[in-house]
């Protein structure tokens, strides 16, 4: 049922709609800001890319309305997205098979800056930029990624935002729906003489997404300084706000098949606030035609203190509220909420400097392109827990306290040759350096027997050196298609916190590494056919397994060496333009994408369970569904009428690599069901300034088993409906 705060959103839409102001055309183009990109895309068929590559533009996600950026990203072949609270406040992006936990096998950059906690030490996102503000998304899992790092292994996703307008541009756009969810954005942006800026701020809120309520506020400015025809400097800055009542726990298979509790508020006093500022200056100069020197440094900060109640499944648990959820006729079936709680208080910090050159020129007469780059990165992360002695406890006592630096230097360098008009040829390599340390100020030990918190000094350090070569070819058939082709050698550090015991011992965890292969065809014909074909393989020497409590692990040690894997399968996507194929006066897309990947364990590996071992060999990978499909279908008329309908397909999965089918009492193992989920969205183009949306997620409102981790069963989002009203004067 729509709720009073979707009624009163609608009233302040209509409100908004009804302004009218003289202004400049929509389409205005930007000036292009000095900042990395990781693909570019002026080029519509991406020849000169050496591997697989998915664009998003901007008319593309306003077509999809989307509520977060798991609608956008779960469009892009080869991604599995995985829900955890319904809002998308922390996205979990599993690549080919890749375990989707927190995404930390992806690099994810925000115009061309990572984003991470620690890009080395911590990459998990527990902060995502918003898809609000994103204008554009680039997506390459190829072996043009040795120019990025330090994660080189899932692939790299860049979130583009808007750069400063050429004339004055203001933009404003309102979103209301069910749950008393609302989001604001509103920019402004000029170029006066030789400055261009662009100031945009966000509110998005939500009362009630399926278990969740939270409140984003985020403020972000983009400069542009034109110092000669040769040079300028582009510089960002932001704020993000996030206050939610984010949660691990999840409900338990008896409570879900008894139904009624899906989206119940097991821990409503659990609290994660997150603040985020940061900054960037970025400096290009054209040193002649063929000679260019970019160079970007970076700062920022992320705090996240997370608050959460502690529980039970064992009825004789002492210092209970009283309050228990589920099943107490089941063994762990029931949840008991204890008295007390928890506060996982981090800190991070991370600074860098990246100086880019590229040198166009010819050998003999080929032409050739030479990339080069090195990065310094500082990071650095203070953590402390704190053990509340009530469910609602703000304060405690400090139990574990640390502090984790880490110094990187990197440097890569990548030469593309063409070797005829149509054939060209890269080759490039990346080194990685991190020293980092982790320093123990106060934690639990060993004494006599007992477990004691107690003040200490300990300090432990590790290197991590790493040689990361790559190669690729693009051969172009004609105007309409081209293959590609590459190899390139996969690698991510082990997080620095799960490297070295909370004793200051050095744990035997090898850094991640992988061999991955590519080969495909890219084509558009008359600019209204066009898709690509990807055949894949990825051969782990040492797949890292988490097993933190984001993964499930009841014992929340970390990562832990999960031996030889194999992922192997192939991407496929086409979008159809059939008002451009037969000259229509209007539009009638339809476009289809599906991923099929065989992700396994490709080696003995031994599991303990109960009395016996038993050899998960050729078992899947936990969380990698084998087949992913999506669809659409949309029509768009001459006069700005326009509908479209998604379908997304997600496999059955595993929960454990045990591919353990029957459920656990407690919802965490199990099967998780394959599920077809439908989206539609309807818009119209008032006029150049003003166009009206609204959208529908999960139109059949399909009930669904979303995710198993972090502790307990996550149901998929229900049927939601949003609308929207955009204006640009």
């Amino acid at each position: 049922m729509i709720k009073n705060g979707f009624l009163s959103g609608i009233a302040m839409l209509v409100a908004v709609a009804g302004m009218t102001q003289e202004a400049a055309d929509t389409a205005r183009k930007e000036q292009e800001m000095p900042q990395v990109l990781v693909v570019g895309y002026k080029d519509k068929l991406l020849s000169k890319v050496p591997g697989s590559v998915s664009i998003i533009r901007f008319k593309e996600i306003q077509q999809l309305a989307p509520i977060s950026g798991n609608d956008v990203m779960r469009r892009v072949p080869g991604l599995n997205i995985v829900d955890e609270e319904g809002a998308g406040l922390r996205i979990n992006i599993g690549v080919r098979g890749l375990d989707p936990d927190r995404s930390r096998n992806l690099l994810i950059l925000e115009d061309g800056v990572p984003v991470a906690l620690n890009p080395y030490g911590e990459p998990e996102m527990y902060f995502t930029p918003v898809i609000d503000k994103v204008r554009s998304i680039e997506v390459l899992k190829g072996s043009g990624q040795v120019q990025f790092g330090p994660q080189t292994i899932g692939g790299v996703v860049n979130l583009i935002t808007a750069d400063p307008p050429a004339e004055e541009r203001t933009e404003l756009r309102v979103k209301g729906g069910q749950g008393g969810f609302f989001s604001t954005y509103a920019s402004y942006g000029n170029t006066v003489g030789n400055m261009g800026f662009n100031v945009s701020y966000l509110r998005k809120q939500a009362d009630n997404i399926g278990p969740t309520w939270f409140r984003i506020n985020d403020l972000s400015a983009k400069l542009r300084f034109q110092l000669s025809e040769k040079s300028s400097i582009g510089m960002k800055l932001g704020v993000y706000d996030e206050l939610s009542n984010s949660t691990y726990i999840g409900i338990t298979q008896s409570m879900y098949d008894a139904g009624g509790s899906d989206y119940v508020r097991l821990a409503p006093d659990d609290r994660l606030p997150v603040r985020r500022y940061n900054l960037s200056v970025t400096h290009s100069l054209q040193i002649n035609p063929r000679v260019n020197l970019q160079t970007t440094a970076f700062a920022y900060t992320t705090t996240r203190n997370w608050q959460r109640q502690d529980f039970s499944y064992s009825s004789t648990a002492a210092n209970q509220t009283g309050v228990i959820w589920g099943d107490r006729s089941v063994t762990g079936g029931a949840i008991y909420m204890l008295n007390s709680n928890g506060h996982r208080n981090r800190q991070f910090e991370v600074m860098g400097v990246e100086p880019r050159l590229t040198v166009k020129g010819k050998i003999g007469d080929k032409e050739n392109k030479l990339n080069a780059g090195v990065r310094y990165l500082y990071e650095k992360a203070r953590e402390q827990f704190v053990l509340g002695k009530k469910a609602d406890a703000t304060a405690g006592d400090m139990r574990d306290n640390e502090i984790r630096s880490g110094h990187a230097l990197s440097g890569f360098i990548q030469d593309e040759l063409g070797i005829t008009k149509r054939f060209t040829v890269n080759a490039g390599v990346r080194l990685e350096s991190f020293n980092y340390n982790r320093r123990i100020l106060r934690g639990r030990f060993p004494v006599n027997g007992a477990t004691v918190v107690a003040d200490t000094n300990v300090l432990a350090k590790q290197n991590v050196l790493a040689v990361i070569p790559g190669g690729g070819f693009n051969y172009v058939v004609n105007g309409s298609l081209n293959l590609f082709g590459g190899v390139h050698r996969g690698f991510a550090p082990p997080r620095t916190k799960d490297a070295i015991t909370s004793t200051g011992m050095a744990i035997d965890l090898d850094a991640e590494k992988s061999w991955n292969f590519e080969l495909g065809l890219r084509f558009n014909h008359a600019n209204w056919i066009e898709g690509e074909l990807t055949f894949f393989k990825m051969d782990f020497d040492n797949q890292i397994i988490p097993i933190s409590q984001s993964s499930g692990s009841t014992n929340a040690t970390g990562l832990a060496n999960g031996g030889k894997t194999a992922h192997t399968g192939v991407e496929a996507a086409v979008q159809l333009d059939f008002g451009k194929a037969f000259n229509w006066k209007h539009s009638l897309q339809v476009g289809s994408n599906f991923t099929y990947v065989n992700s396994v364990y490709s080696a003995d590996r031994f599991i303990t369970s109960g009395t016996e071992k038993i050899n998960i060999r050729d078992n899947k990978l936990p969380y990698a569904p084998s087949f992913i499909w999506n669809g659409t279908v949309g029509f768009e008329s001459k006069g700005g009428l326009g509908i479209r309908f998604f379908a997304n397909y997600v496999g059955e999965q595993f929960a454990d690599e045990l591919n353990t089918v029957a459920p656990s009492a407690n919802g965490r193992i199990g099967r998780i069901d394959s599920r077809m989920v439908f989206d539609g969205t309807a818009y119209y183009q008032l006029n150049k300034k003003v166009n009206f949306n609204i959208s529908a997620k999960n139109l059949g409102d399909k009930r669904y088993i979303a995710s198993r981790r972090p502790e307990g069963i996550r149901v998929g989002m229900p049927a939601f409906v949003t609308v929207g009203v955009e204006l640009t004067l």
